[in-house]
């Protein structure tokens, strides 16, 4: 068994695609991605399948906001806690809250928020957002309850905590599965694999439905050359959930993957580290 600690996470199971949903078209939202710090040296092939291990990736650590229909969404909250900033090498670093306040939002204006899994860079700064519902698939917040499956995984035992707390306080919204509506026009669905029940995201935009892909895929790369992320539980899975999200996106552009500083040259960027998703 392979593990890796922090942004790798696993490569473990076997995990499959599922069905590709009809999904209508619906209302319109405005998405943007947020920069709030860059992680200098990752080496490429921690990301990309077979790729050169000499060769060093800049990436961009970022969470999207999701603003229509009554709703402000971030889809992942990022990370903030020491122990973190202390172990990696964090360029340009803001809590992903000041980020997103610096957008215009407050931190208390967010309503909800979809965690795409649990590793600590995409799951940390969920309190730091107080007013907002968490959502996370329930297999995949079970499964890293149990401590034997958090060890070297990405996944710690300070973060399942917060989502323990924010379930007494019934703030935590469990997704049972598959294409599943987590409000008006925005979907989720599994089958990345990246952990346990990595999900992604759907959601229109004015150029029409949009795919936040996370981690389950790491970089316009892994799509343009169809290599899986060298951090999954199935590599096959992978590149199935990367086919799905190229019938689900409108366009093959509209497929946003999760830490690619390319995110903020390929699309329109209207203020330091915030581009339009559209």
């Amino acid at each position: 068994m392979k593990t890796h600690w922090g942004i790798a996470g696993l490569t473990l199971w076997l995990g499959g695609a599922g069905p590709t949903p009809r999904v209508s078209p619906g209302p319109i939202y405005q998405v943007h991605a947020i920069q709030y710090a860059t992680l200098s040296g990752f080496p490429a092939n921690a990301l990309i399948l077979g790729a050169d291990s000499t060769r060093k990736i800049d990436l961009s650590m970022m969470v999207w906001l999701l603003q229509g229909e009554g709703r402000t969404i971030l889809v992942d909250a990022g990370f903030y806690r020491d122990e973190f900033l202390k172990a990696w090498k964090v360029g340009g670093f803001s809590k992903p809250s000041e980020a997103v306040a610096r957008f215009g939002v407050a931190p208390d204006q967010v309503t909800d928020i979809i965690i795409s899994h649990m590793h600590w860079d995409h799951a940390d700064g969920a309190d730091l957002f107080p007013r907002a519902k968490v959502w996370v698939q329930r297999a995949e917040y079970q499964f890293y309850q149990d401590p034997k499956n958090q060890a070297r995984t990405g996944v710690f035992p300070v973060d399942v905590a917060m989502f323990e707390k924010f379930e007494r306080e019934g703030r935590l919204g469990l997704i049972d599965g598959d294409s599943q509506r987590v409000a008006r026009g925005v979907f989720v669905y599994t089958g990345g694999r990246h952990t346990k029940e990595s999900e992604y995201v759907s959601v229109y935009t004015t150029s029409g439905q949009t795919i936040l892909a996370s981690d389950n895929v790491y970089l316009f790369e892994n799509l343009e050359r169809h290599r899986p992320i060298a951090a999954t539980w199935d590599t096959v899975s992978n590149l199935l959930a990367q086919d799905r999200m190229r019938r689900l996106a409108a366009d093959p552009r509209l497929i946003v993957p999760g830490h690619d500083p390319a995110v903020f040259t390929r699309f329109k960027v209207i203020k330091p580290g915030v581009a339009l998703i559209e």
